[in-house]
């Protein structure tokens, strides 16, 4: 029963009772129904794309990354669309539609206030259609001379293997990706940048990885006399210091003496944004870091390209270690002299604990060499060692067959192997060099732990043993392929799902 004392009004639509709803014509569930508060709420947008960076536009002028239907694409959307402020968001999600048909849709949500104590809840959809453009970046990317920042990389020295190096830790960090262009110099690389602030950043992250110093210049562009606005372009030099892993070293004797008196013939261990020495002979370590060196710059006697190999005849633990490395006397004989004559070397080192009589091992001949150097030639008598081991040699290994895993290689400009002035004996030192850096990162684990390596395609694997060609290739190399040779494990390679410049 309808108490007599309320306002009772029927609703003009259906005509049921409405009490106590002065000024109202429908009931609540008639204006549900017939009441529209997305009235102003457009159900078509346009979103920008950009198809070479895949960014999208947020006006005015800013490009974010967002992936498909992620959150930042939702609040892009959400962004885009005029007289949302005015309702309530109850819900938004994406529908799902074709990649290909460059449309987003998206289902609202919303809740308003239709009439007096009346909400209103509705759904609908709005339609995004995606224009592909070209970012300013982008299109500055793709016009000459339109570069802000230049990072110019250099290393004087014979070899390119700390460059090959340094591209995969550029590559593990992406430390490249704000790069416009890249080119590859006789002497190193240039990175070029839109603005200066992304050469800061390359600049920062070079400094921690490798010993370096940089000399900073800027050219003027053009002025405005009107405002005072000028435009710059700034160009960093960027020199690596010219010492390089397993290059044998003679410091001067006043850094000798500050790096706790070691001897000064060392052995360069590793090369981080600081130089570590070893003394082969007594295990001592000492770090110099790049400020230190370049205020008394020196050069190495000898690099890997002069390396000789020694077989060895004896190895007499004499105790001391120091993490994988261990004293011992050994006897070596210089491999080309074994079938000529039997003269042999007595020497201590640090590879005790890697050697055994009749391995082979990499080191440097110093008997009569002129290495023209003020520092070697002042050694006291006894201190100029004659033979310095640098690490095992396995002479059987095959080189690059069967390899399992393979490199990312950065996309270069003015790569140097499309040079006409290149000759063939540059592409083959080029090619040496990638292989040597291929072999150490093979037999040093601790290297391959800064580096990506991924599993290689099926052709490169291990040959199948039960195929008749395979049969006929290892009769032939049979005798030849060192099984003790050190190999790369699966557990230490990852997937390849990006589509960049493989090789192997």
């Amino acid at each position: 029963m309808i108490p007599q004392s309320a306002c009772t009004v029927l609703c003009c639509n259906c005509g049921v009772p409405i009490v106590g709803a002065a000024g109202l014509v429908m009931c609540q569930d008639c204006i549900r129904l017939t009441t529209d508060i997305s009235t102003g709420i457009p159900r078509e947008a346009t979103i920008h794309f950009c198809r070479n960076c895949e960014r999208f536009l947020q006006p005015p002028s800013q490009w974010i990354a967002a992936q498909p239907e992620s959150r930042e694409l939702l609040a892009l959307c959400l962004r885009r669309l005029k007289g949302l402020g005015k309702v309530r968001l109850v819900d938004a999600k994406f529908i799902w539609t074709e990649p290909h048909s460059r449309r987003i849709k998206v289902k609202l949500t919303i809740q308003g206030e239709a009439a007096q104590n009346t909400i209103v809840q509705q759904s609908f959809e709005v339609e995004y259609v995606v224009n592909a453009c070209q970012c300013p970046d982008c299109a500055r990317s793709f016009t000459v001379n339109t570069w802000k920042a230049v990072v110019q990389l250099r290393q004087k020295v014979p070899h390119k293997r700390t460059f090959f190096y340094l591209e995969q830790l550029i590559l593990k960090h992406s430390a490249h990706l704000d790069t416009v262009s890249i080119k590859e110099n006789r002497d190193g690389l240039d990175f070029y940048y839109a603005t200066p602030n992304h050469a800061v950043n390359m600049l920062s992250f070079l400094s921690a990885v490798a010993p370096v110093k940089y000399k900073r210049s800027e050219e003027l562009i053009s002025i405005d006399t009107h405002s005072a606005t000028k435009n710059y372009k700034f160009s960093y030099s960027v020199e690596i210091v010219p010492i390089c892993r397993d290059d044998l070293v003679v410091l001067p004797a006043d850094v000798a003496n500050a790096l706790h008196n070691i001897s000064p013939v060392v052995l360069c261990n590793k090369v981080s944004n600081t130089l570590q020495f070893l003394d082969p002979n007594t295990l001592q370590t000492a770090e110099l870091t790049a400020p230190v060196y370049w205020r008394t710059p020196f050069a190495s006697l000898a690099d890997s390209s002069q390396l000789v190999e020694f077989i060895v005849l004896n190895v007499e633990p004499l105790g001391p270690m120091r993490g994988k490395f261990a004293l011992a006397d050994i006897e070596v004989a210089r491999a080309s002299d074994i079938s000529r004559n039997t003269q042999t070397y007595q020497l201590r080192t640090h590879l005790g604990a890697l050697l055994r009589p009749g391995d082979s091992v990499l080191g440097y001949y110093l008997v009569n060499s002129n290495f023209n150097s003020r520092e070697f030639d002042s050694l006291r008598v006894g201190v100029a060692p004659d033979v310095v081991l640098v690490k095992k040699h396995y002479p059987g290994k095959r080189k690059n067959r069967g390899r399992n895993w393979k490199l990312k290689r950065m996309a270069k400009e003015h790569n140097i192997e499309d040079d006409a002035r290149v000759s063939k004996n540059d592409l083959d030192r080029v090619e040496r060099d990638y292989e040597m850096f291929l072999q150490e990162l093979e037999e040093d684990r601790e290297l391959r732990g800064n580096v990506n390596l991924y599993k290689s395609n099926q052709n490169n694997l291990p040959r199948n043993p039960n195929s008749m060609d395979d049969d006929e290739d290892e009769d032939e190399d049979e005798g030849k392929y060192d099984t003790n040779a050190p190999q790369v494990g699966l557990d230490e390679l990852l997937d390849d799902l990006g589509d960049l410049n493989l090789q192997d």
